[in-house]
């Protein structure tokens, strides 16, 4: 992906994989193999996944990813050959796994390096195995038939301020759309039954089970070291970025059940394996550095406000923060900012909702020529300001800011849409990709030593221990693989 696709706001079928009208009938139980109705909605949903998770990834790890996958996957009973399954490593810097109907599973390559071990990359995506064969997604829709596949797990700010409304519902699908943090949310019973059929196939596939268990230690790891990078005191934010909501609560849970269970872990192997994996963002879709957002082929840069964090996607770029929530995208531009503005305010109010800004402005940011509109909406906590500002890079192409706040603080966003501008080539050139290193730890090396090649500018210790499952008091010892994130071509 090369560019940030066009995106209309209030088209979210595509994306939503509304499985409303498709599972008629009685569903069937967990030890039932996949039907023909199941392996048609998975066909159909497949190419819609891979497009809003940045594509598949196709870097050498891939195939191996994919055959721990389906010997996971034939662990379930759904299907008796590999064939039966189609796993897919997703181009994405959000750590994410899911799977749907039909036998279609999917990791992104950044959880993958999250992981430690292959017994660790077969728990996850058996986890994912696991709801498909309890038949999860059917069961959530058969109790609220609003659900959808990759319906909005959880409140975004935009569902807050303006409540259960027209307005709030397509804003916060509006704001969800293309930035990969749309998920299914699984009640805590479903993933906790989940665990425990993932933590049945690793004990038939000969992992050991209280891997189910470690991974999900990392991944509670990293939600909190994310929380602290980003300055956000609530390390539960992204779990609508995840299908593993509060991975902590869960952890002893998982340990419990594999109680004494032992079997492999193959982790040397797996380290070997995963060696070079892209980490972070694909230049090719922008890189945040910070709170700086630079797209090195469409050749532009923004800052988001301070105390403002982002999520890189593939048609669009969130900024979220406690007293407002933005994306900045791109649509259809006919050399008409003014006429592009509102075209855009149209696309957030959708069909139930006129929404018209008082009035459109013209100016000029960093030598970009630029418009900007702002409309005030009643909501059933208040009344929100939704502002949209657009500029121009060519007579064909437009970017725009599209962003809610509660009324009269809108400013907040004001140093963010200054922030706009053209990129040099040299600047572009100089966005290099980060990638997994994994090296052998020498008797000289020390947690300090190693973390300070890090390719960041901060938290590399902390960042360090994360990656490889190091908790506060982890050592090292001489021989021993990890995993580093290095500057790589």
């Amino acid at each position: 992906m090369t560019r940030l696709k066009t995106l209309a706001m209030t088209s979210v079928a595509s994306a939503s994989l509304a499985l409303g009208g498709c599972m008629g009938g009685e569903i069937p139980d967990a030890s039932a193999p996949i039907t023909q109705q199941e392996a048609s909605q998975g066909a159909e949903f497949h190419p819609q996944l891979l497009a809003e998770f940045g594509g598949t990834y196709n870097g050498p790890q891939a195939a191996y990813i994919e055959s721990v996958g389906k010997n996971i996957a034939v662990q379930s009973g759904l299907g008796d050959a590999r064939s039966s399954f189609t796993v897919s490593t997703l181009n994405s810097p959000v750590n994410n796994a899911f799977a749907v109907p039909g036998g279609y599973i999917y990791t992104t390559r950044q959880l993958v390096a999250l992981m430690n071990n292959e017994a660790e990359l077969a728990g996850v995506l058996g986890h994912e195995v696991g709801h498909v064969a309890a038949r999860h997604s059917q069961r959530r829709q058969a109790k609220a038939q609003q659900n959808t596949l990759l319906g909005a797990a959880g409140a975004i700010l935009s569902g807050i301020l303006l409540g259960d409304s027209q307005i709030g519902n397509t804003l916060s699908k509006g704001f969800l759309q293309g930035s990969q943090l749309l998920t299914l949310k699984f009640s805590r019973s479903q993933e906790l039954q989940a665990d425990e059929l993932g933590i049945e196939y690793l004990n038939k596939a000969g992992y050991d089970p209280k891997a189910m268990g470690t991974v999900l230690q990392s991944l509670a790891a990293q939600n909190a070291l994310d929380a602290q990078l980003q300055g956000r005191n609530n390390a539960s934010v992204p779990e609508w970025a995840s299908t593993h909501p509060d991975p902590a609560s869960r952890v002893q849970t998982a340990l419990t059940k594999a109680g004494g269970m032992t079997g492999t872990v193959n982790r040397d192997t797996f380290l070997t394996r995963i060696d070079g994996l892209l980490y972070g963002d694909d230049p090719k879709q922008g890189v945040i550095e910070g709170r700086q957002f630079l797209h090195p082929e469409l050749r532009l840069s923004f800052t988001a406000p301070q105390g403002f964090y982002m999520v890189n996607g593939t048609r669009a770029v969130s900024i979220n923060g406690q007293s407002g929530q933005a994306q900045m995208s791109t649509a259809a531009y006919d050399g008409n900012l003014e006429r592009y503005v509102r075209s855009v305010f149209t696309a957030i109010g959708g069909e139930q909702q006129q929404l018209v800004p008082a009035s459109v402005e013209r100016t000029t940011v960093n030598g970009l020529p630029a418009s900007f509109g702002t409309a005030r909406v009643n909501g059933s906590s208040g009344q929100v300001d939704v502002v949209v500002f657009a500029y121009e890079f060519s007579n064909d192409q437009a970017f725009h800011f599209a962003a809610i706040s509660p009324a009269g603080r809108a400013s907040t966003f004001t140093p963010m849409f200054n922030s706009m501008r053209r990129i040099s080539q040299s600047e572009a050139n100089a966005v290099v990709p980060r990638k997994l290193d994994v090296v052998t730890v020498g008797r000289g090396d020390t947690i300090q030593s190693l973390a300070n090649r890090m390719a960041y500018d901060s938290g590399k210790v902390e960042r360090f221990r994360v990656l490889n499952g190091l908790g506060s008091g982890g050592t090292l010892q001489a021989g021993q693989k990890v995993k580093l994130v290095v500057r790589g071509r």
